[in-house]
């Protein structure tokens, strides 16, 4: 069995936990174990937690989960692109998987809500196929 943490922001919480929960549901759908399910203020705040995690032996891999909706400024861009960098380092680093299930740049409120689901399953399921891939 492939045991998965999963890293969720609490920023645009009524999103971000409706995507908690189907990431849990895929979890279990692929017959993946959610060890330990880590809050963490936004998305910028993410890398120093999937550090810990990746750093443990009982965990194969990590899920991401986060809304990072625009707003008046490009700060959405800033923020997801450089979550996105360091995560994608930290896997590198440590030879496993994070799976990127974060909605933005550049995304509406509405679009973030779209998009709950596909984002949700497609970071857990790519966190337990590349463990796998990597056994």
């Amino acid at each position: 069995m492939t045991n998965i943490a999963i890293v969720v922001s609490d920023f645009n919480y009524d999103i971000t936990q409706m995507m908690l929960a189907r990431a849990e549901e895929h979890a279990e759908f692929l017959n993946a174990k959610v060890t330990e399910v880590v809050h963490v203020p936004g998305v910028f705040d993410m890398p120093l937690a999937v550090k810990n995690l990746l750093s443990r032996e009982n965990i194969d891999g990590v899920a991401t989960l986060g809304a990072v909706v625009e707003g008046q400024t490009d700060h959405d861009a800033l923020v997801i692109q450089h979550a996105a960098r360091k995560l994608m380092d930290l896997s590198l680093e440590h030879n496993k998987p994070v799976g990127m299930g974060i909605t933005g740049p550049k995304v509406s409120r509405a679009d973030a809500q779209r998009r709950i689901d596909s984002y949700s399953k497609r970071s857990v399921e790519t966190v337990v196929k590349m463990a796998k891939a990597q056994k």
